[in-house]
């Protein structure tokens, strides 16, 4: 293998310059040798998830990008707001490489037993710089994926599914029975509900489309709401009511819903209450918000009572939180159902270069629902 590695190869890199320019090209890096617990991995497919992209383009207007270079070789060029430089200013005059996960082939290892037996098997890793043609990185990261499982398998088995798996055992650790799910017709919505379907976890399901609530319907999914249905917040209301969920996860994270849902599961929790207290439920009512598919500031008013929190959380700290034994446990649940529980689907699959065209950039920017690109360098891409 070690004849057909060559010298350099490509990677996505993000700039945002002191002036507030952001550019985005791909850069030409040396293929670096791996050391001894490390494993130099050919990366063959590499998901664009919503997370990706604050680093990929960060505070930037994409309405001001600007196209150039050549069709190998291309850059895209956009401002970022003056009242958004703030934000920047970790990261001002960095070239940074872009992707959190991928999966490919291990074309060559350290002389640690670890890294050894990698070599010549496909895995699944996270360590960022994933939208290269190579990555190197530690033997004991990589996630040997499953006999007749393929990159493009793979290349989604830590961000999605951790994080859906990572829910359920927060919703359990805390106390709660049920939980709640904004976004919920999504690859990650899709995944929870597998996950609960087959744990027996009751999940409230929370879309923004009628299309969107059918497809989960179709999936089996029994309870299922539609922001924009008239009825929304008294559907909601039933749907707490009967599964007594109080722990809800929002990937909306601006404007009022994570407001909404707390008024919500406080109306749900009054219906068996047997006293009125004018400091609401006693029972705790959380809602974590996950993500920032609404840019807007969070409002809300209180309806709800006392007993509550709103807050951020972040599957990777949560890992970390609840120790190696624990996370382990979920990765090998991963593997074990990677093609089944935690399968994911793709609206196209694009190559390095393509990542930066007009089209592509205006499709997976749009961060909808069933709109998930995966790249793959391979792709329309001569390993130079």
């Amino acid at each position: 293998m070690a004849d057909k590695i060559p010298a350099s190869a490509l990677q996505l890199h993000s700039l945002v310059k002191p002036d507030g320019e952001l550019e985005v090209r791909l850069a030409e890096l040396p293929v670096p040798s791996p050391r001894d617990h490390e494993v130099l991995v050919r990366v063959q497919a590499a998901p664009l998830n919503p997370s990706d992209l604050g680093l990929l383009f960060g505070a930037a207007d994409l309405g001001t990008a600007r196209y150039g270079g050549t069709a190998d070789r291309p850059v895209l060029n956009a401002q970022v707001p003056e009242t958004a430089m703030k934000s920047m200013q970790g990261r001002l005059g960095q070239s940074l490489p872009v992707g959190n996960e991928g999966a490919g082939l291990v074309v060559r290892a350290g002389a640690s037993a670890a890294a050894q037996a990698l070599l010549g098997k496909t895995v699944a890793l996270l360590g960022g710089a994933m939208y290269a043609q190579y990555r190197c990185v530690a033997a004991e990261t990589c996630l040997v994926l499953p006999e007749g499982a393929s990159a493009a398998d793979g290349a989604s088995a830590f961000v999605n599914p951790l994080t859906a798996l990572a829910m359920v055992e927060n919703m359990r650790r805390d106390g709660h029975r049920a939980l709640v799910h904004t976004a919920a017709a999504s690859n990650l919505g899709q995944m929870l509900h597998r996950i609960c379907r087959q744990d027996g976890v009751a999940l409230v399901n929370i879309v923004r489309r009628p299309e969107q609530a059918a497809l989960l319907r179709g999936l089996g999914a029994q309870y299922v709401c539609d922001m924009s249905a008239p009825d929304f917040e008294s559907a909601l209301t039933d749907a707490l009511a009967a599964t007594g969920a109080t722990i809800a996860f929002d990937a909306t994270g601006g404007g009022r819903l994570a407001g909404r849902i707390l008024g919500c599961m406080e109306a749900a929790l009054s219906r068996t209450a047997v006293e009125y207290s004018r400091y609401g439920s006693t029972t705790h009512k959380q809602v974590f918000l996950y993500g920032r598919l609404d840019a807007a500031p969070i409002e809300f008013a209180n309806t709800f009572g006392m007993a509550w929190d709103i807050g951020g959380w972040l599957v990777f700290p949560y890992l970390q939180k609840i120790g190696a034994e624990a996370t382990q446990a979920l990765k090998q649940r991963v593997a074990a159902e990677l093609k089944t529980t935690f399968a994911s689907h793709y609206a196209a699959e694009i190559s390095l270069a393509d990542m930066l065209r007009p089209d592509a950039v205006a499709a997976y920017a749009a961060r909808t629902t069933g709109n998930k690109y995966l790249v793959n360098p391979d792709r329309g891409m001569a390993r130079s």
